[in-house]
């Protein structure tokens, strides 16, 4: 293994890993840099991938528990198998970890397990992983930092990963909980609350803020929380949890009103704190060779993604935004081509957020709050799955399309999906907004009958005042 690059990634997540690859398909020599022992980062191992593994099985289990009678199937004694379930989940993961790793050997990267720190510009030192081995020391042109987020901690909550988890301790829960605390309103929480109340634990939702999803489009996240409340969730609004009591027969949590009023307590077997996540920049060096990182632990960049000392880069949840993995994908591909001599751009306004329970919630571009405060006037197109026949056929139509076109130009501004497949749906409006396409050419392509994306093309044709099929 040589120790001169062009390029060096830190940290093996889907921007380190990525970046990595496009590097080497540009004729860079790279290695990576991860001290988990496995690539894929946090979304592969602890986080994207497990969870969606968990809601899918969930979701089988509450159909056939739940729903299949009303197809005319006749199920009956239908058992929860925990240990089976969580084996898929880590079979998925394994079998992922291993497919990044082979793309490594296949792009001729060199994957080096450890803990990297920049201990001079062009200069990465890795601290072996495993005890008695040695620090190898990387000289490189180009440094790219994608280490990537962890979870926030709550002042007086003490995750043990026990009773009181992280999202990493509550996909690996040795047994459904019969009650369950989640603190933190947004998509980790809500994604993993469906798969535990699915599975029979009775959960509740505290969350300091009005609303679930907080920073969706109102309309979407009004209705999502209604829905998950249908379906067993407890919601407790504007409440801020001040501490948390372990006993052997549970957790007492402290809460108390946002807008004042009196002190409560909440008991539950298992508590999961999910108040967001803040990224990883410490131990990398980064005081040492001068790299301006901000108040909360991000590090700024240019246009380039590049930090204020020339050749150290830096990608992903450790630059802020949204921390989504396929943004992170996106920054790390644009900045590996960037180091290579070309030139790359990311339009943030297309980046979809997706929420994966059921319904999925998806949501790209700007809401009606965002037009609303920016004095920006636009059309509403609305549509909703009930009126979907492919949605009715599968007896699953909860939910609406809503497009937001702007009202002189007919642009697509925003695109906001609570229903079946939400997040696969939101695609063609990305595209759509990526070739700036307007409502009105939505509205025209022809959309195969019958299928879920005629919501789309109605919603679409709503802008225009002028749907069909409601």
């Amino acid at each position: 293994m040589s120790d001169a690059y062009d390029l060096v990634v830190i940290g093996g997540g889907p921007a380190g890993y990525v970046g990595a690859i496009r590097a080497a398909q540009l004729g860079l020599k790279t290695a990576i840099v991860e001290k988990r022992g496995a690539l894929g980062g946090t979304c592969l191992n602890v986080g994207c991938i497990p969870s969606k593994a968990l809601l899918q099985s969930s979701h089988h289990y509450e159909m056939a528990t739940t729903e299949f009678a009303h197809h005319g199937i006749q199920a009956t004694g239908i058992k929860l198998d925990l240990k089976a379930m969580l084996g898929r989940k880590e079979k998925v993961v394994e079998d992922l970890t291993k497919g990044i790793e082979f793309l490594m050997k296949k792009n001729k990267i060199d994957y080096v397990i450890g803990a990297g720190e920049i201990t001079a510009p062009g200069e990465v030192t890795v601290k072996p992983a495993a005890k008695g081995g040695k620090k190898q020391v990387l000289k490189s042109e180009n440094i790219m930092i994608a280490t990537g987020s962890e979870v926030t901690p709550l002042p007086g909550v003490k995750i043990d990963e026990s009773q009181i988890v992280s999202s990493t301790g509550a996909l690996s829960l040795k047994k459904v909980p019969k009650t369950m605390a989640i603190i933190g309103a947004g998509v980790i929480g809500l994604e993993l609350g469906s798969v535990w109340r699915r599975l029979g634990a009775e959960v509740t939702v505290i969350e300091f803020l009005d609303v679930a999803l907080p920073g969706m489009d109102a309309e979407i996240s009004k209705n999502m929380q209604r829905t998950l409340k249908k379906q067993g969730m407890k919601f407790k609004m504007k409440t801020k949890v001040t501490g948390a009591k372990t006993a052997k027969s549970g957790i007492t949590l402290s809460m108390e009103a946002r807008d004042g009023g009196k002190a409560e307590t909440l008991k539950a077997d298992v508590v999961l704190v999910a108040i967001g996540r803040r990224p990883v920049t410490d131990k990398l060096g980064l005081d040492k060779v001068g790299v301006t990182v901000d108040e909360r632990g991000f590090v700024p960049v240019d246009e380039d993604y590049q930090t204020n000392v020339e050749g150290i880069y830096a990608v992903g949840d450790v630059i802020g935004g949204a921390m989504l993995a396929h943004k992170a994908e996106d920054e790390a591909s644009v900045c590996a081509e960037i180091i290579a001599g070309q030139t790359g751009h990311i339009d943030y306004n297309t980046i979809p957020g997706i929420v994966y329970t059921h319904p999925e919630v998806a949501s790209v571009g700007k809401t009606e709050e965002q037009l609303k405060e920016a004095g920006v006037e636009y059309n509403v197109g609305k549509f909703p799955f009930s009126a979907n026949s492919r949605a009715r056929s599968n007896a699953d139509s909860d939910g609406f399309v809503k497009i937001l076109a702007d009202k002189t130009t007919d642009a697509i501004l925003g695109c906001h999906i609570i229903g079946p497949a939400a997040g696969d749906l939101i695609q063609e409006i990305i595209v759509a907004m990526e070739l700036s396409a307007s409502a009105e050419d939505v509205a025209r392509i022809c959309h195969g009958h019958p299928g879920l994306p005629e919501a789309v093309k109605e919603a679409a044709l709503g802008a225009g005042g002028r749907a069909i099929h409601i």
